[in-house]
C-alpha cells in the first residue's frame, strides 16, 4: 500500500514541476476554479447580508434582531458553510502554490493577492464578527432581556461595519481569482 502512495505522490509532485505537462496545468487549472467557486460563495454570502438581510433587519425593533441574529449565527454553523470557510483559504493557497512551482508567474500573483485580501476577511470575521455573535448568543432569551435596545447598540453598528468590509475583501478576491484563471489559461512559465 505504501509503495502505491509513494509511486502516486512521486508521478503527482513529478507534474507539478513539469511545467508541459497537461496533467500539471489540469491540476492547476481545478485549484483554481475550486478555489473561484469557494471565494464566490463567501463573497456572495457577506453581500447578501450586507445589501438585503441587514438593512432588512435594521427596519425591524429589536427584540426581532437580536432574536434573527442569534438563529442566523446558530444555523451557520454547519457542515455546508464550514466547507466553503475553509475551502476557500485551502484552494486559493493551493493553486497559488502550485502556480508558483509551474512558474506562471502572472497566475501566481493573482492567486496570492487573493489568499492575502481573504486572509484579511479571515481576521475581521474572527476578530470580530464571531466575538459579536457569541456575545450575542451569551446573552440568553430576548424575551426576558430588560435592556434590548442596549444589547442591539452594542452588536448591529460594529457587526454590519466588519461585515461590509469582509464582504469587499472577498469581493475583491474573488476578482483577482477570476483574473488568475484567465491568466492560466494562458499561462507559460516565464521565461521561457
Amino acid at each position: 500500500m505504501s509503495t502505491i502512495r509513494k509511486t502516486a505522490d512521486h508521478r503527482l509532485e513529478r507534474s507539478i514541476r513539469r511545467p508541459g505537462s497537461g496533467s500539471a496545468r489540469r491540476w492547476a487549472g481545478a485549484l483554481t476554479w475550486l478555489a473561484t467557486m469557494t471565494m464566490g460563495l463567501m463573497a456572495g454570502l457577506f453581500y447578501a447580508f450586507a445589501v438585503s438581510v441587514m438593512p432588512g433587519l435594521a427596519r425591524t425593533d429589536d427584540h426581532t434582531l437580536v432574536l434573527a441574529m442569534q438563529k442566523i449565527n446558530a444555523a451557520i454553523e454547519n457542515a455546508v458553510f464550514a466547507a466553503s470557510f475553509f475551502g476557500a483559504f485551502v484552494f486559493t493557497g493551493a493553486a497559488a502554490i502550485v502556480h508558483h512551482r509551474l512558474g506562471w508567474r502572472a497566475a501566481a500573483r493573482w492567486t496570492l493577492a487573493a489568499l492575502a485580501l481573504y486572509v484579511v476577511a479571515l481576521i475581521i470575521t474572527m476578530g470580530v464578527n464571531v466575538p459579536l455573535n457569541a456575545r450575542l448568543a451569551s446573552v440568553g432569551d430576548p424575551g426576558v432581556i430588560s435592556d434590548l435596545a442596549a444589547v442591539r447598540a452594542r452588536f448591529e453598528g460594529t457587526w454590519v461595519t466588519a461585515n461590509t468590509a469582509r464582504a469587499v475583501a472577498c469581493t475583491l478576491a474573488l476578482g483577482c481569482l477570476a483574473r488568475a484563471l484567465s491568466r492560466h489559461g494562458r499561462s507559460e512559465p516565464e521565461g521561457r
